[in-house]
């Protein structure tokens, strides 16, 4: 399986190549490192490993608490396939899918985003959810109000979500992780360029719209 893990460690020659040994003595195959942030003697890099499915993540804890200054910040699983570019991927089949633009955007977060689940839902108090992911609840935790901006957050249950409007279609969208660590910056920032990219696309308010009219008629 694909395992994401979020390292932080010191920003100094030797360590990366301290990390990478304890890994792969544990049994993990490490295929992609994404820096995160630098500064102030630290840096913070997220790893993608593939882990042998029967083998205890605690293998991995073990191994990396022995490199001093390491720091780990989450261990989760991820479906974002390693040296791909998802975002062109998912950007060229919006173009072409229509009134189902929506719900492809928010079948492709969670994978996007190694994150859990995303649901779109209007803006307009009573909130109602338009369309949700696979693995999203049958009860959305919508906040009561939509930030100006994706923004990110961890709600009281432990759950890790950002948060972002979608002013032209009166909607917001919720992305969600229940496993590994908080939603960083660069991911938030990640998803705003992917949403800025969503709006400019034809035919993305006409989609929105008959999305309305059906979840409208069902109601009567």
């Amino acid at each position: 399986m694909l395992l994401r893990l979020r390292i932080a460690l010191p920003d100094r020659p030797g360590s990366l190549g301290q990390v990478t040994r304890a890994l792969g003595s544990a049994g993990a195959d490490i295929t992609q490192v994404i820096v995160l942030d630098r500064g102030d003697g630290r840096a913070l890099d997220d790893f993608t490993v593939y882990w042998p499915d029967a083998a205890p993540r605690e293998y991995l804890v073990h191994a990396l608490e022995s490199v001093e200054g390491v720091r780990i910040d989450g261990i989760w699983a991820t479906r974002e396939a390693p040296g791909t570019y998802p975002e062109l991927e998912i950007l060229k089949f919006l173009t072409t899918a229509g009134d189902r633009a929506l719900a492809t955007l928010i079948d492709s977060m969670p994978v996007l985003f190694s994150a859990d689940w995303a649901a779109a839902a209007t803006e307009k108090l009573p909130r109602s959810v338009v369309y949700s992911s696979w693995r999203a609840p049958a009860d959305v935790p919508l906040p009561d109000d939509t930030p100006a901006r994706p923004t990110a957050g961890t709600l009281p249950s432990g759950l890790h979500v950002i948060t972002a409007p979608l002013p032209p279609l009166a909607l917001s969208i919720m992305l969600a992780r229940a496993e590994g660590p908080g939603f960083h910056r660069n991911e938030v920032h990640r998803l705003t360029r992917i949403l800025e990219i969503f709006l400019m696309l034809p035919a993305i308010e006409r989609g929105a719209d008959r999305a309305f009219r059906k979840m409208s008629a069902q109601r009567l």
